[in-house]
């Protein structure tokens, strides 16, 4: 199996305007900040990590790992952090996760890397519904994600289509059908 070589990015840089303008990764949960937990569940997957923030910076800083901020004003939205964290990073290959998931896969970065086949990127796709703020990119997608932002075209899923990213299943079983459904194909696939 391919070691690939990345850097992963906890994106942090929102207005959080759901959470009446509260930044997220700032959050407390069980006395540790949200996005703490993030890169607990990141770290290990990864080469080396990089914060997109643009508030509270030196609360960042403070995990110990570089804070980059959009250099797109005015909250373009995850596009602009991720553009931001591509110019940064020193590797070729960039993963990404948001700052408001505590608790996602071990092998989140292994999946996307198997899942993208030869494209530039992939996303998490799961039970029906597209999570492409969980996204592994190369860094050749600059241009066109400069070209989406200059274009004011902020939509994540739009800019994977774009890209041809692949999505890539995450299993999530919320119901007994779908347990079962995932047995057999766990059996079947022996």
């Amino acid at each position: 199996m391919v070691k690939i070589v990345v850097t992963g990015v906890i994106l942090a840089g929102g207005q959080a305007r759901r959470m009446n303008g509260c930044d997220k990764g700032q959050i407390q949960i069980a006395g540790k900040p949200l996005y703490q937990y993030a890169i607990s569940k990141l770290l290990p997957q990864v080469d080396y990590l990089l914060i997109n923030a643009n508030r509270n910076i030196t609360k960042y800083q403070q995990a110990g790992y570089p804070v980059i901020g959009d250099t797109i004003v005015n909250f373009a939205g995850p596009l602009a952090g991720m553009l931001a964290s591509l110019h940064a990073a020193q590797t070729s290959w960039v993963v990404f996760v948001p700052c408001d998931v505590p608790d996602f896969p071990d092998n989140l970065v292994m999946k996307l890397w198997q899942g993208r086949k030869e494209n530039v990127g992939s996303y998490v796709t799961s039970a029906g519904s597209n999570h492409p703020t969980f996204a592994l990119l190369h860094r050749s997608v600059i241009p066109a994600l400069e070209e989406n932002l200059i274009k004011h075209q902020h939509k994540v899923m739009s800019f994977m289509k774009k890209i041809c990213a692949s999505a890539v299943n995450f299993v999530n079983l919320n119901t007994l059908a779908e347990c079962y459904k995932w047995e057999q194909q766990q059996t079947n696939d022996k």
